[in-house]
């Protein structure tokens, strides 16, 4: 919100709007050096993005971070559901054992078609919310969709008490977790290290 200029900071100084940041691209990074600390052994993972919305340069710098961890990066631009399939088949096909789903609301609304999709081809997956290893993805970092819902209903009963948009601040997640799928690893044949196990806040058994 604060890039698009629809306020002038998370404290809501000279914009006229307010609302809820996700991290969603924020995170992307994030979620992909965990992805790398859980499969320490894969040296070939592949990230899906949005094509209406990727940002070439940003996608360049996940590439380039990972590469500094010795793991060569593919992209899997898509534009539309039916390119979901094809891409994941072309990660595979070319040596990717993962799969970092980047923040996008295309791919929000395919998430459980990704997830089915990787997880025959037995590719592991992160994703943005925390629900998304209840629904099929290997992992995930990031904060929980029914929280965010209660922010957001507590930003517009606020609103329809009377208070201004612009006096309120742009909130963020309250707290950004880390869930594994243990379950999903041994049907996909993946070994997840004790200490990620300790470090995550929800596992799927």
């Amino acid at each position: 919100m604060v890039g698009e200029g629809l306020v002038g900071s998370l404290a809501n100084k000279g914009g006229n709007t307010t609302g809820i940041s996700i991290l969603a691209t924020e995170l992307n990074g994030k979620r992909q050096d965990i992805l790398i600390e859980l499969l320490p052994e894969v040296r070939h993972m592949a990230m899906l993005a949005d094509a209406t919305i990727a940002d070439g340069e940003r996608l360049t710098a996940l590439q380039a971070r990972a590469r500094a961890s010795g793991v060569d990066i593919d992209i899997l631009s898509i534009a539309r559901p039916d390119d979901l399939q094809p891409a994941l088949e072309q990660a595979k096909a070319h040596g990717a054992a993962a799969v970092n789903i980047l923040a996008s609301p295309l791919l929000f609304a395919n998430r459980q078609k990704i997830f089915a999709a990787a997880a025959a081809l037995k590719l592991a997956t992160m994703y943005q919310w925390i629900d998304g290893i209840r629904e099929g993805a290997f992992a995930a970092y990031g904060p929980g969709l029914e929280e965010t819902f209660r922010q957001r209903a507590r930003q517009a009963a606020k609103i329809l008490r009377g208070v201004k948009a612009a006096e309120l601040p742009v909130e963020q997640p309250t707290a950004v977790k880390l869930g594994i799928n243990l379950k999903l690893a041994r049907e996909i044949g993946l070994a997840v290290p004790a200490s990620m196990l300790q470090r995550a806040d929800e596992v799927v058994e």
